[in-house]
Parts: structure tokens; C-alpha cells; sequence
């Protein structure tokens, strides 16, 4: 058996005291230790991007931490990008209005990958978003309503 770590976790704004192997991923760590199970595990490579999260906001995969690593550090999962009104972000709206999303399993991904891109700069282009968004996959959608769906919420989130 393997020894475990004290590790105190801020994810969406909670302390979360876990304990956990050094070598357990932050991706297992928020589904199990956490049960925040919105990040979701595809290829537990880094290809896919199911797993993405934001890390003092800039988009991570999950699959690729170790949860060790992210003590001190501003985890925010799918469970939080929505505000405490529960108004929907508007990356969320966007992918609604616009069907960015067919079966799902891709879609927490895809959501906070474009919203940590867009609060970072809503300005970005057309062919920067499409390169950006081209890192996660998506079997489903063909990848065109996901576009259009961020490209939208750059509207909303532009000043």
C-alpha cells in the first residue's frame, strides 16, 4: 500500500481536505476525493481535453497534474463556472443557444477551455479560437457549433 498526503485543495472557491498517493492525477482527485465528477476522463493522456479545468485560470488538463501539485493554486471545475445566481456563464448560454454540444462527454471540456481563453482576452480571432478549440476533440459535432458557440460568448464577454 502505498503511503497517502495531506492536501488541502481550493476548488471553486471550497477548501477541500483530502488525503491522497503522491501519484494520484488531480483529474481523480476532484472526481473521487472531491465528488466533483463533472471533469470528465477520456484518454487520461492529454490528447482529448475532456478533462480540462482551469489553474489560476489558465485551462489545464487534469489527466496530466498530479493533484500534489496543485496546492495553492485556484482550481475551477465545470461545478463552478456558473455564477452563485445560478445564472448560466456565457460560454455555458452560448453552448446552449447554438447546440455546441450532441453527447456531452466532451462538453466540460470544451466549456471551460473557452471560458478560461475568453475571460483571458474575448478579443481573440476568429483563426485563434479555431486553433484554440482545435486541442480538445469532440466526435460528435463536427466541431462547427462548438465555434460558433464561442464565438458568441466572445460577444457577450467583450466590454
Amino acid at each position: 500500500m502505498t503511503a497517502t498526503v495531506p492536501l488541502r485543495l481550493l476548488v471553486n472557491g471550497e477548501r477541500h481536505d483530502i488525503s491522497v498517493e503522491p501519484r494520484r492525477t488531480l483529474a481523480d482527485a476532484l472526481r473521487e476525493d472531491c465528488q466533483l465528477t463533472g471533469t470528465h476522463l477520456g484518454c487520461e493522456h492529454g490528447v482529448c481535453g475532456a478533462c480540462t479545468v482551469l489553474l489560476d485560470g489558465q485551462p489545464a488538463r487534469a489527466c496530466l497534474i498530479f493533484a500534489v501539485q496543485c496546492e495553492g493554486v485556484s482550481i475551477r471545475t465545470v461545478e463552478g463556472l456558473s455564477a452563485d445566481d445560478e445564472n448560466l456563464h456565457p460560454v455555458q448560454q452560448a453552448f446552449w443557444d447554438h447546440h455546441g454540444l450532441q453527447c456531452g462527454f466532451c462538453t466540460p471540456g470544451f466549456l471551460m477551455l473557452a471560458a478560461g481563453t475568453l475571460e483571458e482576452d474575448p478579443e481573440r480571432s476568429d483563426e485563434e479560437l479555431r486553433d484554440i478549440l482545435s486541442s480538445n476533440l469532440c466526435r460528435c459535432t463536427g466541431y462547427q457549433n462548438i465555434l460558433a458557440a464561442t464565438r458568441a460568448a466572445a460577444a457577450q464577454m467583450r466590454p
